[in-house]
This record gives C-alpha cells, structure tokens and sequence, in this order.
C-alpha cells in the first residue's frame, strides 16, 4: 500500500503498543518497547544502580525480562544509542535470554564485542550504525540520526509506521560549536520528519528541571583549564568515569594545550584512548607515560583514573591512604574530581572526601558547577518544535523529572489528553492515529545482580542479608549418635551481632536446653527427623529470642548424626 507521495506504507490497521520496562519514576534500568503490530523494537537495556542503604551486597539492578523472553520471535531488534551504562549495561544479561539483532553506534559496538566475548555470548549479530543511516528492520523502516551526547556517535531514531513515526529522540544537547563529526548533532532529519508526520515523540526528563540550554555549561575545558594552570609543579589525579568519553576528550585536549604529561592509569582507559584513534584523536606520544613509570613520573604528571561508580571513588580513597601499591600520595598532590555523583554513590563519595581531607590533601571537585550532558528546558522545547508530534510520551527520570516535562509540553499549547505519563509496565495504545487505552498490562519485578553470575536474585536472599545486617545470627550445634539418637557433644552456641554472651548467659543456657529438650521429645516420640526437628528448633527459639530481645536473628541449628563405630 502507498500513500499520497507514494511511498510505501504498513497497513492501516497496524496497532502500536509503546510501553517501558523501566526507566520511569527512577533512575537508570532504562528500556522502552515499541510493539508495531508483531514487531517488537527494544530501545536500550540499561542497569540501576541500588540505594546505599538497600545495595545488601546487590550491584546493580536489570529489567524483568519475561515479557521479551516470552516473545522473543517477534523481536525485530534491539537499538544501543550508546555505550553508557545505563544504556547498555543490562545487555548482556537480556542476551543470556534471548537471541536477537543489535544496532549500535560504533564506539559501542566495540565495547559490546568486548563483553560478549567476556560472557561467552553467541548467536546474535551487532550492526554499526552510521550517521543518517535508514534500514529495514523487520516490516519497517528505521531511520537513524546523530545527536551530540557524551558518548561520540550517539543516535536518535523513528520508526516508520501507517499512522505516523515513533521517534525516540535519544539523550542529546544543542551545541553548535566546531565539535568532532562522531558528536555533532543534525537536526535537520528531526525537521524532516516533523513535515512528515510524528505520532509520538519519546524523550528523555533528567534536565526537565533546569532552565534554558544544557550547553555550554556541561564543558569542564575552561575550570580544568585553570586547575593545570595553578598546579604547574603538582602531581594532579583526575577521576573520571570510562565512559565519559567527551569529558576524557576534554582532559586530554587541556593536558596537550599545557604540555603537561599523562598516565592514563587502568588498562581499560588505554584501551578506550586506543580507540579513540578512529575518530581522529591524536596525542603526542612524548605525553603519554607508562603506569609503571608513576614514581618516577615528573611532579606535573596529569594521572587520568577512570572508572564505574563506587569503585571509582574507592580508588581516588585508595590513593589519599597511601592503600595503593604504585602510588605515594603526598600533601603537594592534588586530586580533582571530574565524575558526577550518580544516585547510589554519594556515601562512598563523602567517604573519599573525608580521607582526602585527613591526609591534608587538596580536592577539587569541577562536577558541581557542570551540567551532565542532557537536555534542558530548551533543548526539550526545540525537539518538540521540530517533531510536531501528536502524542508525546516523558521517558527516562524520576517522577518530578517526568512531570516536569510534561509541563513543558502543557507550555508549548499541548493538550492534555496528547500527553502520557507511564509507570514501568503501563501500555500505552494507537489505532488509527489515536490513543485508545493505557492500561497497566505488565506486572514487573526488579531482578537483582549480584557479583557476575548470581543474577535474578530471590527476595529471600535480600531478607536474610537483611537481618544478618540488623539484628544477627546466632548458630546452634549438637552432635547425636546415629542409631540411638543419643546426645554425645555438644550444645555448642555461637553469636554475631546479637548479644554480648558475658552480659547474657542465661539466654544461652536457656536456648541450649530447648535445644536438647526439642531433640529427647522427638527422639522419645519416636518423630525424629533431621530436618524437620531443625525446624522446630528453629522456630521455637526465634519466639524465645524475640521475647528477652525484640529482635529476631536469624537461627541456624545444625543437628551432627555421628556414626560411632
């Protein structure tokens, strides 16, 4: 079928489904579905990173991908606009799942090789994608276009349908300065597509509350500028995160301007500085100074440490202890701080200062006057005015970022009933060009990683993490004959983190005889069983401890059967 210019279009009949798998009302976990009639398209598969007092040993959080393994023969593909970890992070988990294309810009794609290879991951193939690109994916066209973002080669992208685009308008900023081809944005193509019809627009609400343009108050050049500048005898240790890449740019670029020498310090640094290459990256190989040179580096050596979250701060705490193998630290150096404080980092941020400040040594944090490259208010506003959208959908912040958004939209003379403001798991659906339903369809579940493989962690783990950190363990041991049941060592009683055992011996002494009185009543009654009389041991002294100390420890009896021949 054709439309009036005569292109080709899908049948009118399709039906579009837009919904997230999180994202909304929360930071990070980001994942937006488009379903277009059987065609699944995945936007991102990013992680969360926990809140300190909830982490329980957990280190980030994924999607709950049942929906999408379920349906995964309809997944038509599944789109990385680029390499940030909230982005891209919990791909490799979703592809241990299912097996489906993906298309990504090319920095990212080699970090996703990368991982893939790590994992063991086979069975999908990764398609780069260029500037201005338009593909066939699945029964649709996608197009494709580049928008300036920390990240070079950072895409927005629409997917073409009978009833209009759905666009996705990717984490972008306006900046019309002499910028690299691989972060220049070109919102031609946006306009373009606005005069062809829109149905929704996509975008993202964690600059919603910040007036005006993101740009040019999200370059650091100038404050790192003046920070080379008054420490041309200091030994200067600069944090910052490894996929930052605009922000490594930029620090790279100061550090050439000023002659001043570099370590770049983790072998995952060098490797993306390696890379960087291929979009015409060129230090002088007279400032680049091996790691292992670092005690006899010259007093103004530029040390780059990069890094992912709390790690990155540990590290930065690490080297003010001295708790660094290689390093000395010294009250001459100075440590600056180019990394923002993400949600779920601040503790062991405040933790870093407070040791850099025992060890009188100098701090100076540039991120707290730098806005993180997101779009603002107008950037938001001048999106929307070349889209034109009918509908249009907050995605990707918490709530007050969402509503805020909305507003901006409300502003620009939008309708209500054109904007919708989702939870994780509502779906929002389109007939014939109109809204027909948002219903809550999907009941999602937060799955937890811990460590690398321990994924999909059950909330019985979290409980008991959760008691242990609170109100303790006590464990219980006693030895019995194998055939006669018989007591022959034992009760030995341990705690942690529940009583001072000096102050409390009559608890002791009382759980040890209901221990053994538990065990002769079973054994009498001839109902003895291991596990189960481990059980009732259990329960009948947790009531006993919640009694004398209102609290409720966990309890793990442990019930030895000797054979004594």
């Amino acid at each position: 079928m054709k439309n009036k210019n005569n292109k080709e279009i899908s049948s009118v009949n399709e039906r579009i489904r837009i919904f997230c798998l999180g994202g909304l009302d929360e930071d990070g976990k980001n994942m937006m579905v488009v379903e277009v009639d059987q065609d699944i398209y995945i936007i991102e598969a990013g992680i969360k990173f926990p809140e300190e007092k909830e982490s329980l040993g957990i280190e980030f959080i994924v999607q709950d991908f049942t929906y999408l393994i379920e349906n995964q023969d309809r997944i038509a593909g599944i789109f990385i606009t680029h390499g940030h970890d909230d982005v891209m992070g919990a791909l490799p988990y979703l592809m241990k799942n299912i097996k489906a294309n993906i298309y990504t810009s090319p920095l990212a794609s080699k970090a996703i090789h990368k991982v893939f290879k790590k994992e063991r991951i086979t069975g999908s193939k990764i398609y780069t994608i260029k500037r201005h690109d338009q593909r066939k994916i699945g029964a649709h066209k996608v197009v494709f276009f580049p928008v300036t973002h920390a990240y070079p080669g950072t895409f927005g992208l629409a997917i073409s349908t009978s009833q209009g685009y759905v666009v996705y308008s990717g984490e972008f900023i306006e900046d019309y300065d002499d910028l690299h081809d691989s972060y220049r944005g070109d919102f031609t193509t946006c306009s373009k597509l606005g005069n062809e019809g829109v149905l929704v627009l996509l975008q993202e609400s964690k600059g919603a509350e910040r007036s005006g343009h993101t740009a040019p108050n999200h370059r650091i050049t100038e404050k790192f500028s003046q920070v080379l500048e008054q420490t041309d005898h200091n030994r200067v240790f600069v944090s910052v995160y490894t996929q930052s890449v605009y922000r490594i740019q930029e620090i790279i670029e100061c550090c050439i301007q000023y002659d001043r020498p570099m370590i770049f310090y983790s072998k995952e640094l060098r490797e993306l500085v390696a890379n960087l290459e291929d979009f015409n990256v060129s230090i002088p190989k007279k400032l680049v100074l091996d790691p292992s040179y670092i005690k006899e580096a010259p007093d103004n050596v530029v040390v780059i440490i990069s890094g992912q979250g709390k790690s990155l701060f540990k590290t930065m705490s690490n080297i003010a202890n001295n708790e660094v193998e290689d390093i000395v630290f010294t009250q001459n150096d100075v440590i600056v701080i180019a990394s923002p404080v993400i949600p779920g980092v601040e503790k062991v941020f405040k933790s870093m200062e407070n040791d850099i400040y025992k060890e009188e040594g100098t701090i100076l944090v540039l991120d707290r006057n730098v806005l993180s490259m997101h779009p603002s208010k107008e950037d938001l506003k001048m999106m929307l005015f070349l889209m034109k959208p009918k509908y249009y959908i907050p995605v990707k912040g918490e709530y007050r970022h969402l509503y805020m958004n909305s507003e901006i939209a409300l502003e620009m003379g939008y309708k209500p009933s054109q904007i919708i403001l989702l939870d994780n798991g509502q779906v929002a659906t389109f007939e014939n060009q109109k809204l027909r339903s948002c219903s809550m369809e999907l009941e999602l579940h937060d799955v937890m990683i811990d460590g690398k493989e321990n994924w999909d962690m059950a909330g019985v783990v979290l409980k008991d993490r959760e008691i242990l950190s609170t109100d303790g363990v006590m464990i219980l041991a006693i030895g019995l004959d194998a055939k006669t049941k018989k007591i022959i060592n034992g009760p030995d009683i341990q705690t942690r983190g529940l009583i001072y055992v000096k102050d409390a011996e009559y608890i002791t002494t009382d759980v040890g005889k209901i221990l053994e009185d538990t065990i002769q009543e079973a054994v009498a009654n001839k109902t003895y069983d291991n596990l189960t009389t481990r059980n009732e041991i259990r329960d009948k002294i947790s009531k006993y401890l919640y009694k004398q100390t209102a609290k409720r420890p966990m309890v793990l009896p442990v019930i030895l059967e000797i054979n004594n021949q």
